[in-house]
């Protein structure tokens, strides 16, 4: 049997695939941004951290919390798209004397419903797909004005409730990862805090098995907090963060110089069965690092790792030029190792000395910008305007937000704005918080 194409979920992975290494991951829900605060102040919240939301954005920060706390938020998710998709989160925080400040959150994210059609495309009935996230927090001072912190989350994702085609199992998995968090407050200036955190660390994610298995979405953030004015009745920060994905993911490449992608075994053996090595025994199949390799070779794949690029997967690079008529003909009479052999492949796409061609600047390219600014009368209205920027997912969205208190209770309102069209225009966060 074979199930229609699950629409929310291509246009969550369309929405957030801002690095190439994004749409090469799996449980992508866990990078949507929960906070009407932190979505009106352009998603920069990990060197702030300082309510309910600091379980997600940065757990470091709950050791600076006192009393108790709990926070939700509700967002109808890419409302120009699809029209019954929506975001839940739930956290909740206690400090307890002499041992730190526990935490966690719950996050839900409905897909909708979806069609299910046989391989002649009869309806055969609909049937509903989410994702879900539970996860455990813990905050604790390691000096007067630093921190650490922990989450440990479980994860479980429906998709589909019965396999597609030949396929043996279901479109659902289960799955567990940590995040570490480090906070601190007075770094080289007494209004300047720094935050780091490392999220989403645990195994691939696999659906059907483990050949079909994709990376945790591990992502590396550097917050910066400058605290401009901090007085009784005023207060005003300027944030950022810096964000990277920690996930290695390179196409087909040709790796030994040799013109053409695999053909070996593992062994360095030539072979049929398993052709995906060169004779060095390197895999050269598109394919990502693991979790314990990716974490710094994420900084190399782009510009310093593998060769050149096998656009059109045809399982050689080039061998094709462009003819007196503006044709890309096949490569005559000339060998791969010869000057003159055709740098294009047959749709025009250059492949030779595309592996030169990369630098460092692609990683940088692919380093995704929050910045957001907050103005606060008092402990009782705060006024916020951000920025998110991603110049590969060409992704620039100011956001706007604003915020009340009293009496312990809390109402944020965050806006996402851009150009007509977007999926994420028009985007409206609402948060509540009641702290006691």
């Amino acid at each position: 049997m074979k199930l229609i194409v699950i629409r929310p979920f291509l246009l969550l992975l369309l929405l957030l695939s801002q690095a190439g290494a994004v749409s090469e991951a799996g449980a992508i829900f866990l990078l949507i941004s929960p906070g009407a605060r932190a979505g009106g102040m352009g998603e920069a919240q990990v060197a702030v951290a300082n309510d309910a939301y600091a379980s997600y954005w940065n757990p470091a920060g709950l050791a600076f919390l006192e009393g108790t706390e709990i926070a939700a938020m509700h967002v109808n998710w890419l409302p120009n798209l699809v029209s019954d998709m929506y975001y839940e989160f739930l956290a909740f925080r206690r400090h307890y004397p002499m041992l730190g400040t526990l935490g966690g959150h719950i996050i839900f994210l409905n897909l909708g419903e979806q069609m299910r059609t046989d391989e002649e495309g009869n309806e055969l009935g609909t049937f509903t797909s989410f994702m879900f996230a539970l996860s455990g927090s813990y905050g604790a001072h390691i000096s007067r004005n630093s921190s650490i912190g922990l989450n440990v989350k479980l994860m479980y994702q429906k998709l589909a409730d019965i396999p597609t085609g030949a396929e043996k199992g279901k479109g659902v998995s289960t799955d567990f990862a940590f995040d570490i968090g480090y906070l601190k407050k007075g770094f080289l200036h007494p209004r300047f805090d720094l935050g780091l955190t490392l999220t989403n660390v645990g195994p691939k994610v696999a659906f059907i098995d483990e050949a079909q298995a994709d990376p945790m979405p591990t992502n590396f953030t550097l917050g910066l907090n400058y605290r401009l004015v901090d007085t009784e009745f005023n207060k005003f920060s300027l944030v950022v963060d810096i964000d990277k994905m920690l996930v290695a993911a390179y196409p087909d490449m040709d790796w030994d110089g040799d013109g053409k992608v695999g053909g070996y075994d593992e062994n360095g053996h030539v072979s049929s069965v398993n052709p995906d090595y060169n004779k060095k025994g390197q895999k050269e199949s598109a394919h990502t690092d693991p979790i314990y390799l990716g974490i710094f070779t994420s900084w190399l794949d782009d510009w310093l790792l593998g060769g050149d690029i096998d656009w059109d997967g045809n399982g050689k690079i080039g061998g094709y030029e462009l003819d007196e008529n503006g044709d890309f003909v096949p490569t005559e009479d000339i060998d791969w190792s010869e000057d003159g052999y055709g740098k294009y492949n047959k749709d025009g796409e250059l492949e030779v000395g595309t592996g030169d061609d990369r630098s460092f600047k692609n990683e940088l390219d692919e380093l995704i910008y929050n910045f957001g600014i907050e103005y606060w009368y008092s402990k009782y209205f705060a006024l916020r305007a951000g920025y998110y920027w991603d110049k590969t997912g060409k992704i620039n969205n100011p956001t706007f937000g604003v915020g009340l208190r009293f009496a312990g209770y809390g109402f944020d309102f965050g806006f996402t704005s851009g150009e007509p069209g977007h999926p994420l225009t028009n985007t409206m966060r609402f948060s509540l918080n009641m702290e006691f």
